[in-house]
């Protein structure tokens, strides 16, 4: 069973101790939402997602590859 986004953003807070400046409006929205069909203002969870990826795209490393790898799987 997936986890809930706001769950997978808190990992990510956690390890990403200086996210790139346009990841953070999206970790911020991603913080409220569970699935990619929850909407946070007029955005759908799924765009909020891909946006957040297209920006982290210089958080590398294990636990990058692997919550970037689970959040691609919520996609589908």
């Amino acid at each position: 069973m997936a986890r809930p986004i706001r769950q997978i953003t808190a990992e990510i807070v956690q390890n990403w101790k200086k996210p790139y400046f346009l990841a953070v409006p999206y970790l911020e929205a991603m913080a409220v939402i569970d699935t990619t069909s929850d909407m946070y203002h007029a955005l759908d969870g799924k765009s909020i997602v891909l946006a957040f990826l297209d920006r982290a795209q210089t958080w590398r490393g294990p636990i990058a590859e692997r919550i970037k790898s689970e959040l691609l799987e919520l996609l589908d």
